[in-house]
């Protein structure tokens, strides 16, 4: 079982601990402060346990040329990409006013730093935990500067190989032990032949002493709860208030009643994997008197008779008696009195049941 941390104040992940659930805003927020404060709401709402951002340092993060190349997409908010990114990228002060509105309403607020100047901003803001976009998990430079820091990582791993995140733990896990690595294949939306679940198993057999997660970007909620079935203990999932919106993730992204219905099956899902240990459960008391079987006579068997399994059968019998898995058991068993055909064999009839093995 992978190891428990502490990823924000007073929740624990990993272990035995409630799938962690991040409402991933990113920049879904149209560049507008009040969409954003509707979206915290909307996650808060919905039951998710953390809202998060994406924060640029827009000259760290991209060099002139990337920054004035066209940008004609129908989802572009400029004629460059840097007009585009700048009216979606919320100032420092703005992201002070948000956290405080997160605190107010009770979520855990944090962002993405995308670049490191990203980085040093969020951690003067103190948020809870830093994640680690799939562009920056194999930015080694980044992830050292970033595990220095000292507060709890959440690393994604799309477009990275098996080989490059072995790297990133060797990175990470002496300067840093509180860390996940979350599965993610980066398109949107994301094709169901493309998720590659089984790479949690293979994480979680590569690094058996981190929690293993899951970042989605694919339609519907029903992958992200096989996620959380096979083990992911933090789930991330983009979320947006109306898909139809301009902007190239809300087509892969969740509407507020699909997240509340994830959060829900999440919850519901995390009941169901219960015990390891097999065993008839108080529940099934009801059903077990009224249609558990028991070892009956297949004919009269006199007073004396030491049992064979052809004067044996199995019937729901009234009232109990030995239960199916000890017929083998009573063959070369004497009986003490007569038994009538179709009566069940009860403890009373049998001499030296003690010594029975069952």
């Amino acid at each position: 079982m992978s190891r428990e941390f502490e990823l924000c104040p007073g929740r624990r992940v990993g272990g035995e601990q409630p799938c962690f659930i991040i409402a991933e805003i990113g920049q879904n927020h149209q560049g507008d402060l009040d969409i954003a404060k509707r979206m915290i709401r909307m996650a808060k709402d919905c039951g998710a346990d953390c809202a998060k951002f994406q924060k640029s340092e827009l000259e760290y993060k991209f060099n002139k040329k990337a920054l004035e190349r066209p940008y004609t997409s129908k989802h572009s908010w400029g004629k460059t990409y840097g007009e585009h990114k700048r009216h979606l990228e919320f100032s420092h002060d703005q992201y002070r006013e948000l956290k405080k509105y997160a605190e107010e309403i009770g979520i855990f607020f944090t962002a993405s730093g995308m670049d490191e100047m990203a980085v040093e901003f969020l951690h003067e803001l103190d948020v809870p935990f830093f994640k680690v976009g799939s562009g920056d998990t194999n930015n080694f430079p980044y992830l050292e500067k970033t595990a220095k820091k000292g507060r709890p990582m959440v690393i994604s791993s799309g477009m990275q190989s098996m080989n490059t995140m072995h790297q990133v733990y060797q990175i990470v896990k002496p300067i840093n032990p509180n860390f996940c690595f979350l599965q993610c294949t980066s398109a949107y939306p994301l094709q169901p032949e493309d998720v590659n679940l089984r790479v949690i198993s293979a994480y979680q057999s590569a690094f058996p002493d981190i929690p293993i997660g899951y970042s989605g970007h694919e339609t519907g909620i029903a992958i992200s709860v096989a996620a959380v079935a096979m083990g992911a203990k933090v789930v991330e999932r983009h979320v947006t208030l109306d898909k139809t919106w301009k902007g190239s993730d809300h087509q892969a992204s969740l509407e507020p009643d699909e997240l509340a219905e994830l959060v829900k099956a999440i919850r519901t899902v995390e009941k169901a994997m219960g015990s390891p240990v097999k065993q008839l459960l108080p529940c099934e008391m009801a059903c077990n008197e009224k249609l558990g079987k028991s070892v009956v006579a297949k004919v009269t068997i006199p007073e004396g008779t030491v049992l064979t399994l052809d004067l044996l059968t199995v019937k729901v019998g009234e009232p109990k008696g030995f239960p199916p898995e000890a017929i083998f058991n009573l063959v070369g068993q004497k009986v003490k009195k007569e038994i009538e055909e179709d009566e069940t064999i009860t403890e009373q009839a049998v001499e030296n049941v003690k010594n029975m093995k069952c």
